[in-house]
């Protein structure tokens, strides 16, 4: 077997790529498995359960593909998981009419569909697999699994218009149906049960259930039982959420499966039924205002639909049929990136329906189910990306080795009860109470709690989360972008004014603050007339800058009437005339007859327009300034166009450029058959239209803040360049006194190969690659797509990426983002980790601070509780040593009123109000954490093995676990300041798991008081977090702790004594007790607070060591550092050359991490940032 034929890919290239392997099920091998689950009582199936590749491989042997009946999936990123999923086998004889069996006839009408290829014949069956709610079947022909549920993109328009257009038949559409599955996106509502046995089986909750059923056979009652009540609180409210969210996003997705459709259905005509009826090819008939429950492809007709569920953005956009060519390029590819015009989107709303002659708007179903775009939303919710955050990792390999120290104990209590000949029962008993002891069980609950205090902090501050994990990692966050428009500005545009031009040159400015009419002319027409706006229950709505540009016409909206039929075409139903305060016009009317819509990619819009009283038509173009010049002939262009540009965009204004032709058609029927290519040429340039983007008043503060905590700012914006400069100027995302390098970089074309342009202008800056990954500040037109790549190039450099926009067009890089904060309350916020009910940036810090002090709160408690199993297991090694334990008791009182009280408590302390100039440590295995942990275990044994010999040598101690019997006979008088002689007499036995001991009555105090004071040593206040004197609670807890510690100490009620199985001692060995734990806490506190959190100190020690960080984004700063030719100016780098260049931005590193000779060469004071143009 040949392993191509045994492993293939699925989604090659996408972001759910998996590999996908081939098993074939052996009956002996899964008998053997059967019989060793019942043998270990059900363990192996546990282990099955945690680990499905075992048991794939346990119960099945390698084979093609084609033959298996088991397929084993994997992750092809970092964390290769795996998936287990058997093949199902679909039969077409269930379908109620007569197929045939004809190897040669295709059973849907498309010969190159997947369908074809996966059906076998005679059989009529077919092989598939359903994973992650997509189904995949086998491809006969290509030898792999392929996805089903959409049309494939190899369709032309032709074969679009002319397989589709006219509908399936009813044969096709039911075998379409039984392959592909339902077109509904269904979430269950996961039951209780389900989601319990879930959490149950996770392996800290198993290892929890057996060491508290161990501890139970051992008497330890009230602890286990109290332990028990937390993990039950604990899973019960991870159960509750968990509900919740599936109930939420069942509400979300309910409706979408409940839409009754009409389609057509070929020599049959219309038909209505329900949507999740429908199959990919099918022709939808859309009536008017509607929810779509698919993706479909619009052919006939055109449509205004909200996409506010996408993009997060509520504004209608036009969406225009597919085109009628003839030609075989696939539709996808004659659209180019502007495809997205002519789809319609499952989940959007359609709000107005343009049919085009008689017929009505028609549109193909092109995917169906979760394969749409709405399911695709829903799919990232349920299956999300793993976080790979160092903290988890960390945690994992902690536990291994806590672990490990137990094992160790487990073999220290087998040897120490074996030697001493106890029964085999009672030895291997005692080994497992010392082997549990190590892991506290109480971790899983205490790390959640901390996670649910900052989840509730935030919640305060209307920041939503539906990701709790993700909120330490906000903790590390050091890099953090930002969307401009509605983001750091306000959402709203001001119109400033006009720049038109005449002869070649730009005329004199029209202000609109003068509140003069804008005099008509082709510039006002185009202002008029080039927009996306729609006239809805007589009101005009659409995009903020259009509606903003059309009301400075002073022009109005109104639906068709008979004086202006001649104009009205199925493409628009409303007329745009002027209003009584518009300036006088020859014009009465003019009509839209054809948009090309705007689009991110394209950074332009172009319409076709009828003006009333005319016989010709004309085109109206606006866009981004530096786009719309390339479609006009460079005589109309103004020769200081670029000067006059860069002069407002300077001043941070917003630029819109217009252009405009006239068309020489004889009749109204050939406007909808025009190119767009046709339509934009050889335009006449018109103007400019400008206007005020005004910062939101929180930018500035918050901006300040994140410079001043070294935390990098990144704008990401498809706004233009110099406007985007101008803001980051104003907003201070760029410090005053900065030089600017622009860059810009060229796609190759005939001969003339890729290319960079370096020039050194006036506090400005841009470029391409890593070197300007790691110091640009601001990248300029933006599409979505590359935004979402962006971030994903800064997550490679390994930084921890923070993204906030208001969610149009930030969908996927808020996605992809380990730190997604949305502004927008739209459905597509969904996807988004975070969401703000504040719409502006105040919430980054806020969040940045709560992440900072969730993380080390987390690293805190991890602390704590590592040194309160590893305290306790000293304590009890040392009693084994003379077969004792520790009473009931002194387990409850330890554990129970101080530890676990403590430990809940302890991650509620506030974030410190001011953020730090750098981030805590983002790994458990750091140096710090472990020597912490390390020297605080060497004192504990330091202290505790010497009270334990020292104990021995005073002269009242006798070996009470050795005469018991006759110690209690003789302790008729309750007494602290006994004399017990050291000859006794009586029969000197060890008795196994004895309590009543001088040492455990010593032992006791100390670990108990140890334990207060390292709850105290770990939390740590400020930088991350405030005080701990402003943790009221825990604070209390922890002086009522220590006050109840030293009460039962002094205490000499006979009672708590007898209750707590202590032997009284002299008052002065309390003391002495109490002095040792005091001196205990004092050095531990030093050495923690002087010299492990120092961070002077460790930067000191790194210096002389010469580490270095080994992130990616550091290694290029040294390069950048050391390189004396970077950032090179007034050139021009073609591809192929192997210049590179280096470059450190010192406005966001701290000084620290930059060689010394590169702070000083030069002596500048001013600093250099790159603004990237893509």
């Amino acid at each position: 077997m040949e392993e191509k034929d045994h492993r293939a890919l699925l989604n090659q290239g996408e972001e759910n790529e998996l590999e996908v392997f081939g098993y074939q099920t052996q009956s002996l091998r899964r008998a053997i498995c059967l019989t060793a689950s019942v043998l270990t009582c059900g363990v192996l199936l546990l282990v099955f359960y945690w680990r499905p590749q075992w048991r794939v491989w346990a119960t099945c042997i390698p084979c093609p593909l084609q033959e298996a009946d088991t397929v084993l999936l994997r992750t092809t990123d970092e964390f290769q998981r795996y998936i287990r999923k058997k093949v199902i086998y679909l039969y077409l004889s269930t379908l109620k009419f007569p197929i045939s069996k004809n190897p040669e006839e295709p059973l849907v009408a498309d010969r190159h569909s997947v369908i074809n290829h996966a059906i076998l014949k005679p059989e009529l069956k077919l092989r598939c697999i359903q994973v992650q709610k997509i189904r995949y079947v086998w491809d006969n022909l290509e030898k792999r699994f392929q996805k089903v549920g959409l049309l494939e993109d190899s369709h032309s328009c032709y074969d679009i218009h002319h397989m589709f257009g006219l509908g399936l038949t009813h044969e096709e559409r039911e075998v379409r149906r039984l392959v592909c599955g339902p077109n509904a996106i269904e979430v269950e509502i996961q039951p209780i049960w389900k989601l319990l046995i879930k959490q149950v089986l996770n392996p800290f909750y198993v290892f929890q259930a057996f060491t508290l059923t161990l501890w139970m056979s051992q008497g330890y009652i009230e602890y286990s039982v109290a332990i028990i009540i937390l993990s039950v609180i604990s899973i019960v409210l991870t159960v509750y959420d968990l509900r919740q969210q599936s109930v939420k996003l069942h509400n979300l997705v309910e409706d979408h499966n409940k839409v009754q459709v009409t389609i057509t259905v070929k020599g049959k005509g219309e038909q209505e039924l329900e949507s999740r009826l429908l199959v990919p090819g099918d022709a939808l008939i859309l009536p008017g205002k509607c929810s779509l429950p698919c993706d479909a492809l619009l052919i006939d007709g055109s449509c205004v639909v909200n996409e506010g569920m996408l993009t997060g953005e509520s504004i209608p956009v036009t969406k225009m049929p597919l085109p009628h060519m003839e030609n075989t390029m696939p539709w996808k590819s004659h659209s180019s990136e502007d495809y997205r015009k002519h789809v319609l989107f499952c989940g959007t709303e359609v709000i107005q329906v343009k049919p085009t002659g008689q017929g009505p708007v028609r549109a193909v179903v092109l995917r169906t189910g979760y394969n749409t775009a709405k399911g695709d939303l829903v799919r990232s919710i349920l299956y999300p990306r793993p976080l790979n955050f160092k903290l988890y990792s960390d945690a994992f390999k902690f536990i291994v080795f806590l672990a490990c120290i137990g094992v160790v104990g487990f073999f220290y209590a087998l040897g120490v009860y074996m030697y001493h000949r106890v029964s085999l029962r009672h030895t291997v008993a005692m080994a497992l109470l010392l082997f549990t002891g190590t892991v506290p069980p109480v971790l899983p609950a205490a790390l959640t709690t901390g996670i649910m205090y900052a989840q509730k902090r935030l919640k305060k501050k209307k920041i939503y989360c539906i990701s709790p994990q993700r909120i330490n990692m906000c903790g590390q966050i050091n890099l953090v972008c930002f969307d401009k428009t509605g983001t750091l500005t306000e959402d709203g545009l001001d119109l400033w004014g006009t720049v038109p031009t005449a002869d070649n040159c730009f005329q004199e400015v029209h202000s609109f603050a003068s509140g003069r009419a804008l005099p008509w002319g082709p510039l006002c027409a185009a202002m008029a007339s080039c927009h996306s706006l729609i006239l809805l229950d007589g009101t005009i709505q659409g995009d903020p800058l259009d509606l903003k540009m059309f009301e400075g016409t002073n022009w109005i909206m109104e639906d068709c009437n008979v004086d202006y039929c001649k104009f009205r075409t199925s493409d628009s139903n409303i007329i745009i005339k002027p209003g009584p305060k518009a300036s006088r016009s020859p014009v009465e009317a003019i009509t839209i007859l054809r948009q090309f819509p705007f689009s991110s990619s394209l950074q332009r819009m172009s319409v076709v327009a009828g003006l009333a009283g005319e016989d010709h038509f004309h085109v109206y173009m606006k866009g981004a300034p530096e786009m719309l010049a390339k479609f006009c002939r460079s005589e109309t262009v103004p020769r200081n166009f670029p000067q006059e540009l860069r002069n407002y965009t300077m001043q941070g204004f917003r630029v819109i450029a217009l252009a405009h032709k006239t068309l020489s058609l004889g009749k109204l029927s050939e406007v909808d058959s025009l190119s767009r290519e046709k339509v934009e040429s050889e335009l006449t340039f018109l103007g400019l239209l400008i206007m005020a983007n005004r910062l939101k008043k929180e930018t500035k503060p918050v901006l300040k803040e994140l410079r001043e905590a070294c935390i990098r700012t990144v704008m990401i914006t498809g706004d233009n360049l110099q406007t985007a400069i101008t803001v980051a100027k104003n907003s201070e995302m760029i410090p005053q006194g900065n030089q600017v390098i622009l860059v810009e970089a060229n796609e190759p074309e005939e001969f003339v190969p890729a290319s960079v342009t370096w020039q050194l202008v006036e506090n400005q800056e841009n470029g391409p690659g890593k070197n300007i990954l790691v110091n640009g500040t601001i990248f300029a037109r933006m599409s979505p797509g590359q935004k979402s790549s962006l971030v994903e190039e800064f997550q490679k450099l390994n930084y921890y990426v923070g993204m906030c926009g208001d969610g149009a067009n930030d969908c996927g890089a808020l996605k992809m983002a380990h730190a997604g904060i949305s502004l927008s309350e739209q459905e597509a916020s969904v996807a988004s980790p975070f969401t703000s009910k504040t719409a502006n940036i105040e919430c980054v810090p806020h969040l940045i601070k709560e992440g900072r002090a969730a993380l080390v709160s987390s690293f805190g408690v991890f602390k704590y509780l590592t040194m309160y199993g590893i305290i306790q297991f000293i304590g009890a090694s040392l009693l084994y040593w003379q077969l004792q334990l520790f009473g009931n008791y002194q387990y409850i009182v330890q554990d129970i009123a101080i530890t676990l009280m403590v430990c809940l408590t302890m991650s509620s302390t506030h974030a410190y109000p001011k953020l730090a100039p750098y981030r805590p440590a983002g790994q458990l295995l750091s140096p710090p954490l472990l020597l912490s942990v390390l020297l605080n275990t060497c004192f504990t044994c330091i202290v505790q093995i010497c009270a334990f010999l020292y104990v021995k040598q005073q002269p009242w101690y006798c070996e009470v676990y050795r005469y018991s019997e006759c110690f209690l006979d003789n302790q008729s008088n309750f007494s602290t300041n006994m004399s017990l002689e050291r000859n006794w007499t009586g029969n000197a036995t060890l008795i196994p798991g004895s309590i009543l001991s001088f040492e455990s009555t010593t032992l006791w105090p100390i670990g108990t008081i140890n334990c207060i004071t390292v709850a105290f040593i770990f939390s740590k206040g400020k930088p991350f977090r405030k005080p701990i004197y402003t943790n009221y609670v825990f604070s209390f807890l922890l002086i009522t702790a220590l006050g109840l510690t030293v009460f039962i100490m002094f205490s000499d009620f006979q009672a708590i004594y007898r209750r707590m199985e202590f032997i009284p001692t002299t008052t002065s060995w309390r003391v002495s007790i109490l002095v040792a734990a005091l001196i205990q806490f004092c050095v531990a506190f030093f050495v923690e607070d002087a010299i492990l959190q120092n961070r002077e100190l460790w930067l000191l020690i790194k210096n002389k060591l010469g580490f270095c960080s080994k992130s990616q984004y550091r290694n290029w700063q040294r390069k950048l550092a050391e390189d004396p030719t970077w950032p090179p100016t007034n050139r021009t780098d073609y591809s192929g050359d192997s210049q590179n260049g280096f470059y450190i931005n010192q406005g966001y590193e701290s000084p620290e991490q930059i060689p010394k000779g590169k702070l000083q060469q030069g002596g500048q004071t001013t600093e250099q940032h790159f603004w990237t143009r893509l």
